[in-house]
């Protein structure tokens, strides 16, 4: 078996397409969810579209998600080794959800069982599609002959140089959700108040500050990537964009980036906000991912 001949594993919350998931080589695990109360599996919009999760979101069904299991993924992690190779693993960050800690405790029920492989668990500190960039930056690295221990190395001194800048134009969820109060959210969806999120350096999802309207908010991810991008308006990476079912909202967003910073490399990826994520948000969120200075607050 050769140095790179590795498992890379995330989870479904990369909120990549299914096509994307598989070009990169990756492996993952399934979170879950309830809609209207029937259970469902996030398996990235294969099971039920996420046109349908939304317009039920917006018809008035409830929405729940839940952490994964110790024994869900001591499951999962065993099926991996079984295949005779080493495994690393990334998980949704730790700011918003308790399942790192599930998964490192069923890890290492595991390695004792299979003490000659490797598994590692390491928290990404990222979430939805910057999540899926930093895991597409894991599989370029493991075919370019990287080893699972430098590609450990890596994950650990870079997660926290992805950045991820959202607006939300809808308050209707977050008060569904209990984080903004009923008065709040009927003012805010009142005057079009668009909440600006970050995912801070501890890889929890902060309100940073609010706008009067979508063009307003637009702009301002914007700026904030020529804010924290490498080389400012020069950057020259990646930048992947993610929306809950607000297509040309996104569209907007991704057209001022490209005029704003037109060294861009690679794909500018359009994704949607899976159901673990959006059953927070619900549909009007619109994100973009780029790499960046280190997140330090």
């Amino acid at each position: 078996m050769s140095e790179s001949d590795y498992i890379l594993s995330c989870e479904s919350t990369i909120d990549l397409p299914p096509e994307k998931v598989h070009e990169f080589g990756l492996e993952y695990i399934c979170y879950h969810y309830s809609l209207g109360g029937t259970e469902y599996t996030d398996d990235l919009g294969q099971s039920i579209s996420l046109k349908e999760f939304y317009d039920r979101m917006v018809a008035g069904e409830d929405t729940k998600t839940s952490a994964l299991s110790v024994g869900e993924y001591s499951e999962y992690f065993e099926g991996l080794l079984k295949q005779g190779k080493d495994v690393l693993h990334a998980t949704l960050s730790s700011g918003i959800t308790s399942s790192e800690q599930a998964a490192e405790d069923a890890a290492a029920g595991l390695r004792e069982k299979y003490p000659d492989q490797k598994l590692y668990v390491v928290d990404s500190l990222c979430i939805s599609s910057g999540y899926g960039m930093v895991m597409h930056e894991l599989s370029k690295k493991r075919a370019a002959g990287v080893g699972i221990d430098e590609a450990r190395t890596w994950l650990i001194e870079n997660r926290l140089h992805m950045h991820h800048c959202f607006y939300s134009s809808d308050l209707t969820y977050y008060v569904r959700g209990g984080r903004v109060t009923p008065t709040t959210g009927f003012v805010g969806n009142l005057l079009g108040i668009c909440p600006v999120l970050e995912i801070n350096s501890e890889g929890k999802l902060i309100p940073r500050e609010r706008k009067r309207g979508k063009k307003k908010a637009t702009r301002r991810l914007v700026e904030k990537m020529e804010e924290y991008a490498y080389n400012g308006t020069d950057y020259d990476g990646e930048a992947w964009f993610c929306h809950s079912d607000c297509l040309a909202d996104v569209e907007e967003l991704v057209a001022q980036v490209k005029e704003r910073f037109p060294h861009l490399s690679g794909e500018q990826l359009i994704c949607n906000i899976g159901p673990t994520i959006g059953a927070h948000s619900g549909p009007g969120t619109v994100a973009v991912f780029f790499w960046g200075s280190e997140r330090t607050e």
